[in-house]
């Protein structure tokens, strides 16, 4: 179960929109340099889980395993994502009010 389960019961009704609606809401808000920053973080996490998943699987196959465990599990996928976006836009809010 995600951190951010009940918010998602009537994903329409969240703060007039979905988890992913509303992180670009507020990322459209924001300046170039906080959102540059914020992607360089994303992008430094992408190669770290990358990096760790090349320990048990070939790094020429990483996009295949990826793709194959993201349509065996789609619905904890979709789940997990929703969770990210509200994730990374408490992250956007958090660095704005730094």
């Amino acid at each position: 179960m995600s951190k951010f389960d009940a918010l998602f019961e009537d994903e329409d009704d969240i703060f007039a929109g979905s988890p992913v609606s509303k992180y670009w809401d507020i990322s459209a808000q924001l300046s170039q340099d906080l959102i540059k920053d914020e992607f360089d973080v994303l992008i430094e996490r992408i190669a770290v889980m990358e990096a760790m998943l090349s320990k048990t699987h070939e790094y020429e196959d990483l996009d295949r395993t990826i793709k194959n465990y993201a349509l065996s599990n789609y619905d904890e996928i979709n789940e997990l994502k929703k969770s990210l976006y509200m994730e990374l836009a408490g992250q956007l809010i958090y660095r704005v009010s730094e």
